[in-house]
């Protein structure tokens, strides 16, 4: 895990894209150059953040190399990722995200996205976390992708064997995340778009384990006996592990509660299905994957309120009931990349980036998407280790102007004392019902105090 020491831009930037392979060194030290800057002013354009014309130009240039892909300048981070990884558990969440540039775009090489009058990219990622700390280690691979233009032509479900089709991109990136190093385990989370059987052939070819959300609850699954059955009356029928309380959030159909939800768990065989098989399944022969089922269903739910039902596949135990509620534990961490996703729209507006083109569109994304999981882990940091003396993780510069910046200055002794009143610069107020903050008023108050350390750096200089 990162110390801010380590995430402060300048250090960061030569960690993170100092061995990216650009075809030439003088490109390689330009991107870690703009990747500072880009740390410095996250969600500004690229002339704020470049600031004068010299560097702008150079950074357009730089996006204009062909050798400048997204995958080159994401590989490093990726590479750095998984080699880092020390002997434990660690969860890969994975999800797919849109990006949007606008209504009818005109920039060449984007593609439709699901509202048809919409163009951008659709944007895979697999963040790794600590299955233990919940800290995020990095990204393990990401995939991006623009649709064909023109209207899909339909095809015979004779035809369909052995065609690519867009849900094959969730298999590719598991594969592309490998298990570095020895004690390392790795464990895939996947909401219900990953639920198809080539994503569990994929999974059982590598060898990880996997906790994924079921969409269809009326697939046929081989039983304990033998027979074929739906799942959904399956886990219905299984043996009850336990209860427990859950809070259910409010939205505008329903009021916050406590549900009384009830545990389930059974073990089955999916089945490969008669038609549609994916390449790699026919290839690799792959008929029946063995896999646990984890149901949670809420009892008694309140009228008009819609009740709570999970069903987890999981390759892990459901021995217990408290091996069930690992199980649970471990799918509940999957809002970690919805936040992650946030921080690429919100935080750091890649939607917003005005280049003119797809080709130069993708390795500025590329040069975000890394961007996005510093803002987690600045985030972080205060969470794994808050009572750290403040000297040992933060920059002695930053304790300075910080010192200096804030309207009431105060003893910032830990970790934790450190990242609220930076945070305080962003807009975080502190009131005892806060809770601790977010990674949106870390990043503003951080690129606050940046902004007035270059100030007091330089009134403090010496001339001549």
């Amino acid at each position: 895990m990162a110390t801010l020491k380590e995430l402060e831009p300048e250090l960061w930037s030569e960690l993170q894209f100092g061995a990216c392979e650009l075809g030439d060194l003088r490109r390689t030290r330009r991107l870690v150059r703009y990747a500072c800057q880009m740390a410095e002013r996250p969600d500004a354009s690229t002339p704020q953040q470049t600031e004068d014309w010299a560097d702008c130009k150079a950074a357009y240039r730089l996006f204009d190399c062909p050798e400048v892909t997204f995958e080159a300048v994401t590989a490093a981070h990726y590479e750095r990722t998984l080699s880092g990884l020390s002997p434990g558990k660690y969860l890969v969440i994975s999800d797919t995200t849109e990006l949007d540039y606008g209504y009818k775009s005109q920039r060449e090489g984007l593609g439709r996205l699901t509202a048809k009058q919409r163009r951008g990219f659709f944007l895979h990622s697999a963040l790794v976390v600590d299955a233990h700390t919940r800290q995020v280690m990095g990204l393990g691979a990401q995939e991006i992708w623009a649709r064909p233009p023109g209207k899909v032509t339909r095809v015979r479900r004779v035809a369909c064997r052995k065609r690519p089709t867009e849900s094959d991109v969730w298999g590719r990136v598991m594969d592309r995340v490998p298990c570095r190093g020895t004690g390392v385990q790795l464990v895939h989370v996947c909401d219900r778009g990953a639920d198809n059987f080539d994503v569990f052939a994929h999974l059982k070819a590598k060898g990880d384990s996997w906790v994924l959300r079921a969409a269809q609850l009326t697939r046929k699954v081989r039983a304990a006996d033998g027979t074929l059955v739906k799942l959904g009356a399956l886990m219905d029928a299984a043996p009850l592990q336990g209860t427990y309380q859950v809070y259910v959030s409010a939205n505008r159909h329903q009021a916050a509660r406590w549900a009384k939800v009830e545990v389930r768990a059974v073990s089955v065989a999916l089945v490969r299905p008669r038609e549609g098989s994916t390449a790699f399944v026919l290839d690799h022969d792959i008929r029946e994957v063995a896999s646990n089922v984890v149901q949670v269903r809420e009892i008694d739910p309140p009228e008009h309120s819609k009740p709570v039902r999970w069903v987890l596949y999981t390759a892990e135990s459901i021995s217990t009931f408290a091996a069930c509620l690992e199980v649970v534990e471990s799918y509940e961490q999957r809002p970690i990349v919805e936040g992650y996703h946030q921080c690429l729209k919100t935080g750091l507006q890649v939607e917003r980036r005005q280049y003119e083109s797809a080709d130069h569109l993708r390795p500025v994304i590329g040069l975000i998407c890394v961007q996005a999981v510093r803002l987690l882990q600045l985030r972080d940091v205060a969470r794994r280790a808050p009572d750290t003396p403040a000297g040992k993780l933060v920059p002695p510069e930053w304790l300075e102007v910080i010192g200096k910046v804030l309207r009431k200055p105060r003893p910032l002794d830990t970790v934790r004392d450190f990242l609220r009143a930076l945070a305080s610069l962003g807009g975080f107020l502190g009131r005892k019902s806060d809770g601790e903050p977010g990674w949106r008023t870390i990043w503003r108050g951080l690129e606050t105090l940046l902004a007035a350390g270059r100030g007091y750096y330089a009134a403090h200089s010496k001339c001549g």
